[in-house]
């Protein structure tokens, strides 16, 4: 099978205003396209952890309040105050949304006009540039810095560009490759963005928050327009629920409350989201058992002859060569069940693969695909 006839949902360019953005095929579809049962597939591709957490199916017993045949309690009274208690701030500077997507979504809705700009440190979560691009807004696609500079922010060229736009978007630790923003970094573009007449919001997803350590959540009184970004995905293990929230002054809040769905978080993703956010020591009992994995596995990947470049996150970046041998690469994969992230010939990642940390198993059959045991 050649690369076009590969699902290409796993490629995501910035998206422009005519591209039609899909999500991650599922492991039925891959199965079929080669010849392989679902329960071969290995996703290394999303970033999810390895397990989920053991207290799920004793929480589901309890039962529900409001009962299922109800609607949720549309206020998560619950749920915002277990995510106020996680982060140490006030109920009224938490909003909780269908996962840190929906709440990106808010945030285009509440700040981002049609006709307007937003500025996109790239690469980076590709999200971004598709929510800009359905508001129909202008992405400001600003390089970061090589991969010998860690990739990081250029900051004289975004200060450059923050008076155009109305939305900065920043991803620290940052997806896909890796690595941090330090706060000075980030402290430069807030400074920045609060110094013009008219500031734009500056949103720092924090996704990846537990494996990194560092946040600007102390920041919200600071810079009153800024909304940081949280997940229960990632280091708790549960993307499946689909529950994130954000965390910023009143103001802020107040105008994401205006357009926030009704309902769209269930009772019972509510009740998990909850239930886990007031035990945070198992998140950061999982960050450490995936941080120690992915030191095992980053220096098998060297040895490997796939040295990756230096993370702090659940997963890793390998530099390939050109397009046509990452492609070729990740058709290998695909073949054995392996799902790794690819990168479309637009993207300033073309070239790589990224791979989720999972289990020892899971890993050792990765290595043994990549050494072509």
């Amino acid at each position: 099978m050649s690369a076009a006839d590969r699902p290409a949902a796993n490629s995501r360019p910035i998206a422009t205003a005519s591209q039609v953005y899909t999500w991650e095929p599922s492991n039925a579809a891959i199965a079929a396209r080669y010849g392989l049962r679902p329960d071969q597939i290995l996703r290394f591709d999303t970033n999810t952890s390895p397990a989920p957490p053991e207290f799920v199916a004793r929480v589901l017993e309890r039962g529900f309040d409001p009962p299922l045949n109800e609607y949720p309690d549309s206020s998560y009274a619950e749920l915002t105050e277990a995510a106020a208690e996680y982060v140490a701030a006030a109920v009224d500077e938490v909003i909780v949304g269908a996962g840190a997507d929906e709440l990106l979504d808010m945030v285009t809705k509440a700040f981002l006009p049609a006709g307007g700009a937003a500025l996109v440190p790239v690469p980076t979560y590709s999200m971004y540039g598709v929510l800009t691009s359905q508001r129909a807004a202008r992405i400001v696609a600003v390089p970061r810095l090589s991969a010998d500079a860690g990739y990081g922010l250029d900051l004289a060229a975004i200060r450059a560009r923050l008076a155009e736009v109305s939305v900065v978007w920043l991803c620290s630790p940052n997806n896909p490759t890796g690595a941090a923003d330090s706060r000075a970094e980030l402290e430069n573009v807030a400074e920045a963005a609060a110094s013009l007449p008219d500031p734009p919001m500056v949103v720092v997803d924090e996704a990846y928050f537990e494996f990194g350590g560092e946040t600007v959540i102390d920041w919200r009184a600071r810079f009153r327009n800024l909304i940081v970004l949280r997940t229960l995905s990632k280091a708790f293990a549960l993307p499946g629920i689909r529950v994130g929230f954000g965390v910023a002054t009143r103001d802020v809040i107040a105008r994401l409350e205006r357009v926030r769905p009704p309902g769209s978080i269930s009772t019972i993703s509510a009740l998990l989201a909850s239930e886990a956010l007031r035990r945070p020591e198992l998140a950061m009992e999982n960050v450490q058992r995936v941080t120690a994995e992915r030191a095992w596995l980053s220096g098998r990947l060297t040895d490997a002859g796939r040295p990756p470049a230096p993370s702090v996150t659940n997963f890793l970046l390998l530099r390939i060569g050109d397009h046509e041998a990452a492609e070729a690469e990740a058709e290998r994969l695909l073949r054995s069940g392996i799902v790794p992230r690819t990168f479309g010939p637009a993207n300033p990642l073309r070239g790589h693969l990224r791979l989720t940390v999972r289990s020892r198993t899971e890993n050792e059959r990765l290595l043994e695909v990549i050494r072509g045991v």
